[in-house]
């Protein structure tokens, strides 16, 4: 029969052993996550969510962490950019070598790396002449000498440009040459009391591009605003009238994404 001594010094050595294990895994847990954090935030987007203006060019936001003493090394770094839905690469870079053998036509001279910058960790993709196929997601996989990773980029296309504003007698028009998706137009006065007795056309195009017309009667001079707005972009016009002439601004804003990333 184990005296009082042995069965103490068992105990003791049971609660060592278990105290040991349960370090060993925390720490293993620990060090888990960490290397997991550190992989993700190797490559990165600082614009999930951007919107293309038809027809002009876009950039695609993907940055990679990189160091002084990786400035150079972009013999090291392989950068690929894919789509959601498609086979072939929007475009790939292979240690210092841009590789477009197995490109995807629709992407064909359209695309662009900003090569002198790798080097100091930008992987963003230039996308001229963006057209509304170009909607979707894409994928940024960079293998650099810290690591690899990827980020997911939600391009949308809209159409988009800044209404023209004129006077003509007591009649206040605005002429907004393209948008799409079809927007609603809404009228204030000086007061931010909407404006109900407007009158607004549209005129649709081949390819459904809204080109829209906009008037409003004015009794008063002093400011009114034109909001256009549709589920991608809001364009706010300040038109301020006086007995000598009539002045407007234009600012842009772009709808922020409310739908969850979407993983390729």
């Amino acid at each position: 029969m184990a005296s009082l001594g042995q069965i103490i010094f068992w105990c003791l050595m049971v609660s060592i052993f278990v105290t040991a294990g349960l370090l060993v895994f925390i720490l293993s847990v620990s060090f888990s996550v960490k290397g997991s954090q550190v992989s993700q935030d190797i490559v990165d987007s600082s614009d999930k969510w951007p919107i293309g203006n038809l027809g002009e060019d876009v950039i695609l936001s993907c940055r990679f962490r990189t160091s002084t003493s990786d400035m150079e090394l972009t013999s090291r770094v392989s950068i690929i950019w894919n789509m959601e839905g498609r086979s072939e690469v929007v475009y790939e870079y292979d240690k210092g070598t841009v590789q477009l053998t197995g490109q995807d036509p629709r992407f064909k001279k359209r695309t662009l790396l900003f090569s002198d910058a790798i080097g100091s960790g930008n992987a963003s993709l230039l996308l001229r002449n963006v057209n509304l196929r170009d909607s979707g997601v894409y994928q940024c996989s960079v293998t650099a000498p810290r690591g690899s990773g990827t980020a997911i980029v939600n391009l949308r296309v809209a159409a988009y440009s800044a209404p023209t504003l004129e006077l003509m007698n007591t009649t206040l028009t605005a002429v907004a040459a393209r948008w799409f998706p079809k927007p609603n137009v809404t009228w204030l006065n000086a007061n931010d009391t909407v404006l109900n007795k407007s009158i607004t056309s549209f005129f649709n195009d081949s390819i459904g591009i809204n080109k829209l017309i906009s008037s409003l009667q004015v009794t008063q001079l002093g400011n009114y605003t034109c909001i256009i707005q549709n589920q991608l972009v809001k364009a706010v016009s300040l038109a301020t009238i006086t007995d000598n002439e009539t002045s407007s601004r234009t600012s842009f804003s772009f709808v922020a994404a409310v739908a969850p990333r979407v993983l390729l």
